[in-house]
């Protein structure tokens, strides 16, 4: 399924540039990860995430 050039773009803001998400992920524990684990339903760069990648935005891509 084709995402729209904003979705993209907060996904990618989300993998690649958000400190928490990315510490969060990095890590896989700690107050970062569980802030992420809280965020992904209420930040749209999460969401977006787990909707160009499938995944939930406190999972790694491989």
């Amino acid at each position: 399924m084709e995402h729209g050039g904003i979705t993209r773009a907060m996904a990618h803001f989300c993998k690649d540039t958000c400190p928490v998400c990315t510490k969060g992920r990095e890590k896989g524990e700690g107050v970062l990860y569980t802030m992420v684990k809280l965020e992904e339903n209420l930040c749209p760069a999460c969401r977006a995430y787990k909707k160009v990648y499938g995944k939930p935005a406190r999972e790694k891509l491989k």
